[in-house]
């Protein structure tokens, strides 16, 4: 909404803080979030009052203002944001600002653990947007409309609105209208040059094109930034065929979040198709500014698009510690890399293939399987909507690959039928053990699907002979580990291939069921993050050589 617009500016410019908040997180992570941030000023619209109510004791704010959006009295106790505007006299001046001091304060989502804050500076966010600006990257320009699809919560909107507002770029808001005829819709009516969001919008929006090819009429070339997780090729060419343009990205909370783009270089737009869509599935190569690396366990890889190793990054918006977490600075290495925890191939020309996450490749008999090229692959099945791929625990093999699918509507496929798809392009022994049939995949709280997988708490949960799946749903571990041992259940009870109803699968991963929180930390001072909040100490960011 146009009022976290105003608070992206607002706030740092009055040498505030901004933190944004992920409503879609789990209940019991978002007290703690505010807590661990002393966020002091919290600014949210009406619609949001009722999650306030669920975690309001158990959190230390000195004020909330309350967003009238739909224009209902606020309530008592409560303050109007719109009447703290009115306050305003027209002659406020700055307070002393220095670029490396703090503007804003995002969390992860937590799909690896407790949510980890990254704090920015005004300095890395004005790199950051000079670079978004550019041209062969993102290139957003004046000229442009821009629409968002990507929460403004998620990495300060992929820093879009910073971008566009430089430029002079007219932006579009969704609101909560995220479905796919209200954005189609949305993007017909008010011209949308760019848009950006991850692969299941788009993934829906593809699936409404496809049905009614001649319902919308679009902006030819609209450009349409993907990340979050892997763009498989038939997205790329579904778009394609619409006339619009998929743009690859990657990034991270920690990297602001661009760390690469995939375009396609000038002397290589003319390689056979296959190639270009080979490389336009890829995550890109590294923004102006941006270092990268693939370690291996022997040290750094050749860049020949083969060899395996961990992706690592620096550069001028990139973290170098997480906020008020001196325990997780293992994550970056002594020379001042960041870990990313993403598997990757680099080939010669730079780009950058995230073949998994290091918690999340699949290591059957010694070897290793890739989840997200048997996802992509998947979900080139013309009856399939959506893929997940998540290791199974095997006592022969150690783990084997189980693939969770969603069917396109009204189309049927069976689990002989894409092991047979698959079969042509990967070795026999990558060829998931099983498949399960469902409507929905548990998702994380920025849409992606869940990664958290410690495999410390699958140990006891490995073998299926006397399980149910009732005694899933009673455990309180996170998604995907439920998943795998759901996986091996129903195997056993009822074969490689079969249908997970529904009901099951919300049984066995809804988010009551998420594993529950560390304490919360007591108060404790609060010099700093909110409306009137100063920016504090310098914000821990690499600087540039």
């Amino acid at each position: 909404h146009y009022v976290h617009l105003e608070t992206y500016f607002g706030v740092p410019l009055a040498g505030g803080v901004l933190h944004t908040v992920n409503l879609r997180l789990h209940p019991n992570d978002l007290p703690y979030i505010l807590n661990h941030a002393e966020d002091r000023v919290l600014v949210i619209a009406d619609t949001l009052l009722p999650i306030l109510g669920r975690g309001k004791d158990r959190v230390h704010l000195e004020r909330v203002f309350v967003a009238p959006l739909t224009g209902r009295p606020v309530p008592a106790g409560l303050e109007s944001y719109e009447d703290l505007l009115k306050t305003a006299t027209g002659s406020f001046v700055p307070p002393p600002i220095a670029e490396d001091d703090a503007a804003g304060l995002c969390y992860t989502s937590g799909t690896t653990g407790r949510p980890k804050g990254v704090l920015y500076s005004h300095r890395a966010l004005v790199l950051h947007s000079l670079v978004g600006a550019l041209p062969g990257g993102i290139g957003i320009a004046q000229q442009d409309t821009i629409l968002p699809v990507v929460p403004m919560f998620h990495v300060n909107a992929w820093g879009i609105p910073f971008i566009a507002t430089m430029v002079g770029a007219k932006q579009v808001f969704p609101g909560p209208h995220l479905d796919a005829e209200s954005l189609l819709d949305l993007f017909e009516r008010e011209r949308v040059t760019v848009t950006a969001g991850v692969p299941t919008i788009w993934t829906g929006i593809l699936d409404a094109l496809n049905k009614n090819p001649n319902r919308w009429h679009l902006t030819p070339g609209m450009r349409m930034l993907v990340g979050g997780s892997a763009a498989p090729e038939a997205l790329l060419r579904g778009f394609d065929a619409h006339g619009f343009r998929v743009i690859h990205a990657w990034g991270m909370t920690e990297t602001t979040p661009l760390g690469t783009v995939s375009v396609l270089k000038q002397h290589l737009s003319e390689i056979p198709e296959k190639e270009r869509y080979e490389l336009r599935s890829k995550q890109g190569f590294a923004a102006p500014f941006v270092e990268i690396r693939g370690i291996g366990e022997s040290g750094p890889i050749p860049w020949d698009g083969t060899a395996l190793g961990e992706l690592q990054i620096r550069g001028p918006w990139v973290a170098a510690s997480y906020f008020r977490m001196p325990e997780a600075q293992d994550r970056w290495t002594e020379d001042g890399w960041f870990r990313t925890g993403d598997v990757v191939t680099i080939d010669a020309e730079g780009y950058v293939k995230i073949v998994d996450r290091t918690k999340d490749l699949i290591k059957s008999g010694g070897a290793w399987i890739s989840s997200v090229d048997l996802e992509n692959a998947l979900m080139g099945h013309p009856a399939v909507k959506e893929a997940a791929v998540i290791a199974m625990p095997n006592e022969k093999w150690g783990e084997r690959p189980l693939a969770v699918i969603v069917p396109k509507d009204g189309a049927q496929v069976s689990a002989d039928e894409l092991r047979s798809f698959l079969e042509p392009n990967f070795a026999k022994w990558w060829l998931p053990d099983a498949i399960v049939f469902t409507k929905e995949i548990p998702r994380t709280a920025t849409g992606k699907f869940s990664n958290l997988t410690p495999r410390q708490h699958t140990a006891n949960n490995t073998h299926p002979p006397g399980g149910s799946v009732a005694a899933v749903r009673r455990g309180r571990v996170s998604p995907v580990v439920q998943l795998r041992v759901l996986g091996a259940l129903l195997v056993h009870q009822r074969g490689p291939s079969f249908t997970l109803h529904e009901d099951e699968i919300r049984g066995s991963v809804g988010r009551e069921l998420l594993a529950p929180g560390a304490p919360h930390p007591a108060g404790g001072p609060r010099e700093r993050v909110g409306v009137r909040g100063h920016a504090g100490p310098p914000c821990p960011q690499r600087v540039p050589r």
